[in-house]
């Protein structure tokens, strides 16, 4: 109401009309509506429904005003409400190159230090190399030293598989792989000795063919003298290590110990490992009997789409079907598939707030079959420890309205809102509700320690008082999964709820565990059970980016059952992987590259697996032919 009355007492001093078209006005409305009056005072008119007023100030704009409450505000939650509404640009002035004119006029062999670092990694170590040849003797006697470092910290990172990024790549945008092998790369170039290494995954993002690499780069490491920890699902790495250690035998609570170490023949023999197992080919992910076809023989179609490395891609997937889109990393999947393809169905569809302009493409087919896409990612549920499964799935819901309907809570007169931590009342006010106490530690991580005064229970002692067989609401919260489908079998509201937690193999996790301490994985299994307890309408798009990092064979296997349920009921999952156990139960394959960076961005084979096997420039199909032709290849 506010807002509505501060624009029509806009339009009335600059006498335009709220009901024009944005596209219609003038330049100079759309910027004082955009950046404000600057120093001319605006005469506003209000109606509160109680009384009128009026006033005169200056008008601060929709960007400024968006901008100052972004700086202002120590709320995430309308820090990441306002960034909705931000994009990147280039800068007009330099066109992203973020140097002065002076700077890039300084040239080597035609070209500035922007134009350079704006190159890939492989296309830069032929450029340096180059210069060998086109400086003259005395230059090159001048640049030798200099060329010779550059050289090797490229060789450095072609090593570790990062030949497709771009020099000048902003790191927020390198995934957690990409950052390891970065700081890998400049390990190596270290040459310490006596260092001991730990690395979280760091195969993550890489296709098979660049994982040698990756594995030669840590035996390096080890060679020089040191000792390198992997935390890793990998087959490949976990085959080339000298000693490996499994944990388990499962997640969570029935988890913790060590099951069995030792090298890998005495891992694939121990009965007690589920990695033992997998290793061993005793258990598996079935292969799919039969491919499914597109619903119908419908398809939808992404036109002409030029976005970075792209080169003028169509790009086509069968409805009502599992799809897998592969390549080798930097080969273009993201940039078609996150930064086209998804941003341009969430524009039309979702009719979302976020304005992500997709990258360029000449137009798309087929939009009106689907009726709304979901990017299903590893992002966090929630940035504090308030967020839990609970309330992000709506199982707090049930769960609250069964405590409020208990006897003694009427006869108390509480409401839900008496069970929620979120507001006051039943709440513990000295922690706020979150069960911790924040420290801000500016420069490191936030450090979270138990609330003195509920002991994490999040609740006061009133609420606490309220039992339902002898549980309060934070015994409930403090439940696992699993027990909590056995504790709630007979109220079928809440036991939904919960089992749909169960069916993505999250059983072990506790129904309020704070989102804080929760996986990338286990967000996004998450995020999955939350959209198995909807009502499928058979015409949605679901759209996952490497959903297997960070996940066991075990898990993949759940994993792709949930997934494979949606195209059961006639929706579509489209997934970015690297993983094999994935693409050989996807139903079409679309192959990118042929390579990184400028020698990808084709689309080189599409098809069932067992068609993409075929296709010789495909290093996808190559390692997949491998797996499809093994003995012990099982069908579902």
């Amino acid at each position: 109401m506010y807002y509505a009355q501060t624009l029509a007492s806009l339009s009335k001093h600059y006498a335009f009309s709220l009901d024009e078209k944005w596209f219609k006005l003038s330049k100079k409305i759309k910027d004082i509506i955009l950046f404000g009056s600057d120093n001319e005072e605006i005469k506003f008119s209000y109606d509160d429904g109680y009384e009128k007023y009026s006033h005169k100030k200056t008008f601060e704009g929709v960007v400024n005003n968006l901008e100052r409450r972004f700086l202002e505000t120590d709320s995430d939650w309308k820090r990441e409400e306002i960034a909705q509404y931000q994009s990147d640009t280039k800068c007009e002035r330099c066109n992203g190159y973020r140097l002065k004119d002076e700077a890039l006029c300084v040239k080597i062999n035609n070209l500035n230090i922007s134009e350079i670092t704006e190159k890939s990694i492989s296309d830069a170590k032929k450029w340096f190399m180059s210069l060998e040849k086109n400086l003259d003797k005395t230059r090159l006697k001048i640049a030798y030293h200099i060329l010779k470092e550059i050289n090797e910290r490229l060789d450095f990172l072609i090593n570790v598989g990062l030949d497709y990024l771009t020099l000048s790549r902003e790191s927020g945008t390198l995934s957690g792989g990409e950052s390891q092998r970065i700081r890998l790369a400049s390990q190596i170039g270290s040459g310490l000795t006596g260092v001991l290494y730990v690395l979280d995954e760091p195969s993550i993002g890489l296709h098979q063919k660049d994982n040698i690499k990756l594995i030669d780069a840590l035996k390096r490491l080890r060679d020089l003298g040191n000792t390198v920890i992997v935390v890793e699902h990998d087959t490949e790495t976990i085959e080339n290590a000298d000693h490996i250690i499994d944990l388990g035998p499962e997640a969570g609570n029935n988890g913790g110990e060590i099951v069995v170490q030792g090298n890998y023949q005495e891992i694939i023999k121990n009965e007690q490992s589920i990695t033992g197992k997998y290793l061993s080919n005793k258990s598996f992910i079935q292969i799919p009997k039969n491919r499914r076809l597109a619903k119908n023989g419908r398809f939808i179609e992404i036109l002409g789409a030029t976005g970075n490395n792209l080169n003028n891609v169509n790009l086509k997937i069968p409805l009502g079907s599992f799809v897998c889109v592969t390549g080798v990393s930097g080969s273009g999947k993201s940039t078609l598939i996150l930064q086209t393809l998804y941003n341009a169905l969430n524009l039309t569809l979702n009719n979302n707030k976020s304005r992500k302009i997709p990258k360029p493409f000449k137009g798309f087919k087929g939009i009106e079959l689907i009726d709304k896409v979901i990017d299903i990612d590893q992002s966090p549920i929630g940035r504090t420890p308030r967020s839990n499964p609970a309330t992000y799935t709506g199982a707090f819901g049930p769960i609250r309205d069964w405590f409020t309907n208990l006897p003694e809570s009427k006869a108390r007169g509480y409401k839900p809102g008496r069970f929620s931590f979120n507001v006051r009342g039943g709440r513990c006010e000295a922690c706020e509700g979150d069960g911790v106490i924040t420290y801000e530690m500016h420069f490191l991580p936030d450090v979270y320690i138990t609330c003195d005064e509920c002991k994490g229970s999040r609740y006061n002692r009133e609420t606490l008082e309220i039992k339902f067989k002898d549980k309060s609401i934070a015994d409930i919260l403090n439940m696992t999964v699993d027990e909590g489908c056995d504790y709630f079998e007979n109220i079928s509201s809440i036991r939904s709820k919960l089992l749909t937690l169960k069916k993505v193999g999250l059983g072990y996790i506790k129904i309020g565990q704070q989102a804080t301490t929760l996986s990338g994985g286990e967000a996004q299994r998450i995020k999955l059970a939350k959209e198995l307890s909807k009502r499928s309408t058979g015409r949605t798009m679901y759209i996952l980016d490497e959903p297997t990092t960070g996940l066991h064979y075990h898990d993949i296997k759940k994993l792709l059952e949930i997934l494979h349920t949606f195209v059961a009921t006639g929706n579509t999952v489209v997934v970015i992987e690297h993983n094999l156990e994935v693409i050989k139960t996807a139903d079409y394959i679309i192959d990118l590259g042929p390579d990184g960076g400028v020698n990808g961005g084709n689309i080189i084979a599409e098809g069932k697996p067992e068609e993409i096997i075929e296709f010789k420039e495909s290093y996808t199909g190559k390692f997949l032919k491998s797996l499809l032709d093994r003995k012990f290849k099982k069908i579902a």
